[in-house]
């Protein structure tokens, strides 16, 4: 999915508390969103409606958990695909029409699709490329991780 920059004045000062407060996590409790309304001041009410206000905005790409499929028993795999212009759009769709694509995003590089397939057993991340391959026409190039590395990243909002 191809992605513009949205208008400075998209996000208003309670968004962006909000978008800062979330990335230290949601608390684990009966009514987590009453305690971040809590917090940023806002209602309940308001704070899930600004949630997936900015979720429809493409502000925010997703709000769920982060779930390791590895220490699930499943796998996970960063994929790139050199897509030609004219088709990046047909092939975008082809791509994350499969549940197993975690993230999808464009570069300009010669490989400007790049994505992340999340499975549940790892042979299914050669079944589930082979399938892409077929769909598009595409060779998808597997990068399976060789070590894993814990760097934590923040935005501030």
């Amino acid at each position: 999915m191809r992605r513009t920059a949205l208008p400075p004045d998209t996000l208003d000062a309670s968004d962006r508390a909000l978008i800062n407060l979330l990335q230290d996590g949601l608390p684990m409790e009966p009514a987590p969103f009453a305690r971040v309304a809590r917090e940023t001041g806002l209602s309940e009410d308001d704070v899930i409606a600004r949630i997936a206000r900015m979720r429809e905005l493409g502000a925010i790409t997703r709000f769920g958990p982060f779930l390791d499929a590895a220490a699930m028993g499943g796998a996970f795999c960063l994929c790139a695909m050199a897509v030609p212009a004219d088709r990046f759009d047909e092939v975008v769709t082809l791509v994350n029409d499969h549940p197993e694509v975690a993230h999808n995003y464009e570069r300009a590089h010669r490989l400007n699709m790049w994505f992340v397939l999340a499975c549940e057993r790892p042979e299914q991340i050669a079944r589930t490329a082979a399938q892409i391959e077929r769909e598009t026409g595409l060779t998808v190039h597997l990068f399976p991780k060789l070590k894993e590395f814990f760097i934590g990243f923040r935005v501030d909002a």
